[in-house]
């Protein structure tokens, strides 16, 4: 099989100031968006096209491999277009749809998830709005935003049965996630490759059109453009359980493949840190988002995702929030289904069926309004906007209200306002919940169990592990840990939490100085059941927390939280972190 590994290269920066022409904050700190307009920069990065491919035959040059697809990759397009070597991926083609797979057992579904064909492709144009749509948080809609948000739920499972081919019903709908997400859809021009909009760079703009659509589709079906769909505020404590309105078994936002355990004041458990006690809970969960948004963020992949091009292998590596609190919501939510297809974690617990619960598109409207808070609020001197047309140009296909099938690009969703919607202002608990200092410089005395890096990777995480690494530079510094060639079984959940120089063992406490991040996966399946990925995490302030600058090494102490036997990593490193994005 064909594969290149995309990477990140820094091109050029250029200074850009944010728009305050908003009436609706983000939250309750007008100040953050406003009174203090700052100034941030756009950060470009490219697919290295120069990268030798894998194949089954060994590594070959890319170019060569291209020049014998033929079609859009022929010789000539080749030499009059030499950028050709690392395009955006393209929007998939659903004449050439083909069945998802089976996480339990890699065969292919019962359940088809291809949506219907179109008569033609129309290119997307953003309306010109005069009503706004404010999305309000799921906890504190008001009675007729909850009456209406059923209406329209109902509206749309009822085109199930009227007509199952209306791109806009409920499992229609639902299927888009499936077919995008678990094998169905191949990259256009790399037939034996997935196009995937998970664990890369296109993660949040693809979800960001994926719930645009959907929105306005439910508005369309009972008459309101300014139907908002609302946002699980599950980084606010006072959002920190499954919302009521998804509750009640008689409502159309009801879904019984729910984890039972995890109603009603079941407290949400981002991190899967195993604590029984509700308030260590509620701040593992704000320490997590704090990192995810502010302390282990070096660049700005490091928090939208990896590149991802046309030719490249699918999942390069999620970024921080993809990683944290947008999987650690699946699967808490989802249940184990033992009638299902796959007999696993289904509904919001799997990214084939996740679609088929009313709470996934209230989850992610919130997830989206994190990407929405970095760029706007997050203060950290990282460039926000990616300028790669790698990126910009990247494209998807979803059916509108009016049931036409459009192309749309990842550049032209960064402004949640251009697309007629913004969010209630609400308070940001994690913000600055960054975790309180050691009081005592945090050397590690034991290190009998503590491996060097050379004598123990690749590594397997059936257990926790100790590694000593070379910091790259003594004294303090920018540097970030980096973990490459994070190989895992994609079918199961994944999740492991990383430490520096920790000796308390307290794993079911992440609101501590030596918390330095987290990685975490949704369980899915394609063609490959095996997956790489690699994740950075910014060590600054957590040097400054333990007090390590004039250490020569670090001690990580890697914790696997879920399935830690299907997870090897393969290198781990600290180098310095890039000097467009080092903090000032």
């Amino acid at each position: 099989m064909a594969s290149l590994q995309a990477s990140c290269t820094v091109l050029s920066t250029n200074p850009r100031t944010h728009s305050s022409s908003s009436t609706q904050p983000l939250s309750a700190k007008p100040s953050h968006l406003f009174t203090n307009p700052r100034r941030s920069h756009r950060f470009q990065v490219s697919c290295d096209a120069k990268k030798n491919v894998e194949t089954s035959q060994g590594k070959i040059d890319r170019r060569n491999m291209l020049l014998g697809l033929g079609g859009m990759y022929s010789a000539a397009n080749l030499v009059s277009n030499p950028s050709a070597y690392a395009d955006p991926v393209q929007a998939p083609d659903f004449t050439k749809c083909g069945d998802a797979h089976d996480v339990a057992t890699g065969a292919l579904l019962d359940a088809k998830c291809c949506p219907p064909l179109p008569d033609k492709i129309i290119d997307y144009e953003i309306p010109k709005f005069q009503l706004f749509r404010l999305r309000p948080a799921a906890h504190r809609a008001s009675k007729e935003q909850v009456a209406k948000y059923e209406k329209a739920i109902q509206a749309m499972r009822d085109l199930d049965t009227s007509d199952p081919q209306d791109p806009r019903g409920f499992m229609q709908q639902a299927n888009i996630h499936c077919a995008y997400c678990n094998g169905a859809h191949d990259q256009v021009g790399f037939n034996n490759l997935d196009l995937q909009v998970h664990n890369s760079w296109l993660f949040f703009p693809f979800h960001r059109w994926y719930l645009y659509f959907y929105e306005r589709i439910l508005g369309k079906l009972i008459n309101d453009p300014t139907f908002a769909l609302p946002f699980w505020n599950w980084d606010n404590p006072k959002g920190m359980t499954l919302p009521p309105i998804f509750d009640n078994p008689n409502s159309s936002l009801y879904d019984a493949k729910r984890d039972p355990k995890n109603t009603g004041s079941a407290i949400v458990d981002l991190t899967f840190s195993g604590s029984t006690d509700n308030l260590q809970l509620v701040a593992n969960n704000l320490t997590s988002i704090y990192s995810e948004m502010v302390r282990s963020v070096s660049t700005t992949t490091d928090f939208v995702g990896k590149p991802y091009c046309a030719g490249s292998n699918p999942s390069p590596g999620g970024g921080s929030s993809e990683n944290g609190s947008h999987t650690g919501i699946h699967w808490w939510v989802g249940t184990k289904d033992t009638t299902g297809p796959n007999k696993f974690n289904e509904d919001m617990g799997n990214f084939y069926s996740a679609g088929r619960d009313p709470v996934f598109y209230c989850h992610h409207s919130n997830v989206d309004r994190m990407w929405t808070i970095w760029r706007e609020v997050v203060q950290n001197n990282i460039p926000k906007d990616i300028t790669s047309s790698n990126y910009l140009n990247a494209e998807f296909l979803f059916y509108d209200e009016n049931k036409r099938l459009v192309r749309v690009k990842a550049g032209d969703c960064f402004d949640q306002r251009k697309l007629g919607y913004d969010y209630d202002r609400i308070d940001l608990p994690w913000l600055n919940y960054r975790p309180p200092p050691k009081a005592a410089k945090a050397k590690v005395s034991n290190i009998s169990d503590t491996k060097t890096a050379a004598s123990v990777l690749p590594v397997n995480l059936k257990d926790t592990v100790r590694i000593i690494v070379p910091k790259s530079a003594k004294g303090k510094a920018d540097e970030q840990l980096v973990l490459e060639d994070i190989q895992t079984d994609t079918t199961k959940f994944i999740k492991f939490d990383v430490f520096i120089n920790d000796e308390d063992d307290k794993i079911e406490e992440l609101d501590r100085a030596e918390y330095a991040g987290s990685f975490a996966q949704v369980p899915h399946k394609s063609k490959n059941t095996e997956g790489k990925a690699t994740i950075s995490l910014k060590l600054t302030d957590v040097y400054d927390d333990i007090d390590v600058s004039e250490d020569d090494t670090i001690v990580v102490t890697i914790v696997p939280r879920s399935n830690g036997q299907d997870v090897t990593i393969g290198g781990i490193k600290v180098i310095p972190v890039p000097k467009q994005a080092q903090s000032s």
